[in-house]
């Protein structure tokens, strides 16, 4: 359902919590997002701006589940077909986001956020960008962007990814239009790595209905009913950005990188501003869960894959747990050749029965503790492409990350089941009969 539907369910349901106190902008509303453990909370009244904030809506599997009209378990797989059949989305006459129309520009009125003591500055850490390749077409995807004044923003743009790569073929310079208060399901595909070219709102489109609307200064188009639009440019002036947390829960280092000129802010008549915790869940789910269909398809292609968990513990990026029905001797290392094949900046990886419980830590670490030998069942592979967000790899300057990869096969010796490798239960009784 889309932000406004999802957030009145929320309200009527008793799930959101209201704060009716005045709440700064300045450190003050990220730290009760994170001591409220980023449970759905919306913000009445900001010191700062006359906009309300909400924050919270996809911190976990239930509540994106919840979004999309599914199940947790249906996730993987509802995930996979929007991945595998994107449908183009229809662009429509009129949107919601584009009740007022403001060409007279002026950033400072939004209530942006300085959330921690390290910050570079205040930051917009949810909203979606969407450019236009001169050759591929359109791309959906986050940067973070740090506020410069009035009417710009320095954007962290990845090197080597869709804008970074668009923007080199257009001279340095780029239409970008940012929008904030955007579905779930927007959010889900701007946060997937598609293959080159293939639209990522297509994926949002079969994950739900989402109609565009054209943007009133450029030529891009936008999800008809998100909050808020930021019209603007990618110029060649750079400044820079940073420091901030990333995904880890590290300090990301500061970078010369693209200024933003905004010329036109669209929104609805009564915006809601959504905010997101970096590092915290979710920013981990966003970037984590669009990578558990990618390695679920590549593990499948050797062997039965049950299902994929992109874990917490591992930054939501750097830790995978796959489930597999395992057929034949090798199909666990095969399985974790392949999950590395599924998401290029993966680390380590867990490979287990479908007996296990794949969200419960201890439960895949009694597989390891009990079906793992080091020197059987270890995968390793030095010198591999790695993730720029992992501070224990090589992270040398002008040159891609590079990291020594694991792979756990933590699954039952093949054809040694009922060998003392399964768990004993004990009868099942009921209480109501005792107590």
């Amino acid at each position: 359902m889309g932000f406004r539907s999802f957030l009145e369910q929320l309200d009527r349901d008793g799930g959101l919590l209201r704060i009716r106190k005045e709440v700064s902008t300045e450190y003050e509303m990220a730290g009760i997002i994170d001591a409220l453990g980023e449970k759905p909370v919306f913000f009445e009244k900001v010191r700062e701006s006359s906009i309300p904030v909400v924050a919270g809506l996809v911190s976990s599997k239930e509540l994106i589940a919840r979004a999309l009209n599914i199940k947790k378990e249906q996730l993987l797989h509802k995930l996979s077909t929007a991945i595998e059949n994107p449908l183009p989305p229809d662009v429509v006459e009129k949107g919601e986001c584009q009740e007022i129309v403001e060409k007279d520009v002026d950033l400072t009125k939004l209530p942006i956020m300085r959330y921690t003591e390290k910050d570079g500055g205040k930051y917009i850490a949810s909203a979606i960008a969407i450019i236009k390749d001169p050759e591929l077409g359109r791309n959906t995807c986050f940067h973070r962007l740090m506020l410069l004044d009035k009417n710009k923003f320095v954007a962290r743009i990845v090197e080597e990814r869709g804008t970074d790569t668009a923007l080199k073929k257009s001279g340095g310079e780029l239409d970008i239009a940012m929008c904030i208060g955007n579905s779930t399901a927007v959010l889900l595909a701007a946060a997937t790595s598609l293959p080159k070219g293939v639209d990522e709102l297509g994926m949002a489109n079969v994950l739900e209905k989402t109609e565009l609307v054209k943007c009133k200064t450029i030529d891009l188009e936008v999800p008809r009913d998100c909050e808020i639009v930021l019209e603007g440019r990618i110029t060649k002036e750079k400044a820079s950005e940073g420091p901030f947390l990333d995904l880890t829960g590290i300090v990301d280092k500061v970078r010369q990188q693209p200024v933003i000129e905004v010329k036109c802010i669209t929104h609805r008549e009564k915006p809601i501003y959504q905010t997101i915790l970096a590092g915290r869940n979710e920013h981990k789910f966003l970037m984590g869960m669009p990578r558990e269909p990618t390695i679920f398809s590549e593990v499948n292609k050797v062997c039965e894959c049950k299902d994929v968990y992109i874990t917490p513990g591992g930054c939501s990026w750097l830790h995978a747990v796959v489930q597999i029905k395992k057929q034949n001797p090798d199909d666990g290392k095969k399985a974790i050749k392949a999950a590395f094949e599924g998401h290029k900046s993966l680390k380590h990886c867990v490979v287990v029965d479908g007996d296990i419980n794949i969200y419960d830590s201890n439960d895949v670490e009694w597989a390891i503790a009990t079906r793992f030998q080091a020197d059987k069942d270890a995968v390793i592979l030095p010198n591999q492409r790695g993730s720029s967000l992992d501070p224990s790899g090589d992270l040398t300057e002008g040159k891609k990350a590079t990291t020594c990869k694991m792979g756990l096969d933590a699954t039952i010796p093949f054809k040694e089941t009922g060998k003392g490798f399964e768990k004993e239960g004990y009868r099942k009784v009921d209480l109501n009969k005792f107590l």
